[in-house]
């Protein structure tokens, strides 16, 4: 596996970002006419509006905060690698690995087993090389089966911790972003009652009811950020990992058939046939049309 700049998570979250900031400084339209009025053209003043540290603290800590008590400091620390190899992603060559595949089993079905070990310091793939030393180390197939399918159930159980954790994530992040809401409604509703209160004789309705709206939007702030990060951060990484642990395990898969075969003594002809059923498709004609 080659890792490479993923060009397609930076594109989807550059291109939502600027979605939302178009909208946030987007003309008026008289909607009778369906024109600009006439002090139409962007609002770029409206970006103030949004501007709100706090409610930006009371999610991001609030989601991190949650995230300590639900899973060991270490695995929340260990989230900085995560969201490095989503940003890095590996390319899987099944088309290469079956073929490196091959040519083992064709080495091992004329010189034995025992040959490969002149092999493994050129095997990049760490698990593949486990499975070819174990395979010349174990004779019983059925032991070396359950020794492979032991790995390959502890590595998925690694990408579904990881991802769980994201998607815990972003199930936090909409609730804290309420929370923070609902504290500046009460905030905003004791000071409009103090205010009252304390006012002159001359109270004037009007700009305390003013002021009362304001303070509603102000609040509903950190709702738009608990619902952006969910929806624009947490859930697609979550379900970009989630993608690339099942090609991941897909290539272990095709990996760990590869080494029974080879120690089952099966034809490489036979070996490959059976690989490649695993790859789809059109890749398998693109890859005969290239052949040709």
């Amino acid at each position: 596996m080659k890792s490479q700049f993923d060009f397609g998570t930076i594109i989807g979250l550059v291109a939502g970002i600027i979605c939302i900031f178009v909208t946030m400084i987007w003309p008026e339209v008289d909607r009778g006419e369906m024109i600009l009025t006439t002090d139409g053209g962007w609002r770029f003043e409206q970006l103030s509006w949004f501007y709100q540290p706090q409610a930006v603290f009371i999610v991001l800590g609030g989601v991190i905060s949650a995230t300590l008590v639900n899973y060991p400091i270490k695995a929340v620390i260990n989230m900085g690698n995560v969201f490095k190899n989503v940003i890095l992603s590996e390319k899987f060559d099944f088309a290469s690995t079956i073929d490196k595949i091959v040519v083992l089993a064709e080495k091992a079905r004329k010189d034995g087993l025992l040959s490969l070990e002149s092999d493994l310091n050129d095997i990049d793939s760490v698990f593949l090389r486990n499975g070819v030393e174990l395979a010349i180390n174990e004779r019983d197939t059925n032991r070396l089966r359950t020794f492979l399918t032991m790995d390959l159930n502890n590595i998925s159980t690694r990408h579904v911790s990881a991802q769980e954790i994201i998607l815990y994530m972003a199930a936090y992040a909409p609730a804290f972003g309420m929370l923070g809401t609902v504290l500046g409604l009460i905030i905003m509703m004791n000071k409009f009652q103090m205010s009252g209160e304390t006012s002159s004789v001359d109270f004037n309705v009007a700009d305390q009811f003013q002021s009362l709206l304001v303070g509603m939007g102000t609040a509903l702030i950190t709702t738009f950020y608990g619902v952006f990060l969910a929806n624009m951060v947490f859930l697609p990484l979550g379900g970009k990992l989630k993608r690339r642990s099942e090609n991941e395990i897909m290539l272990k898969n095709i990996v760990l058939e590869g080494i029974i075969s080879i120690h089952g003594r099966e034809h490489p002809v036979l070996i490959k046939e059976k690989l490649m059923t695993f790859v789809a498709m059109s890749e398998r004609k693109t890859l005969e049309t290239k052949k040709e």
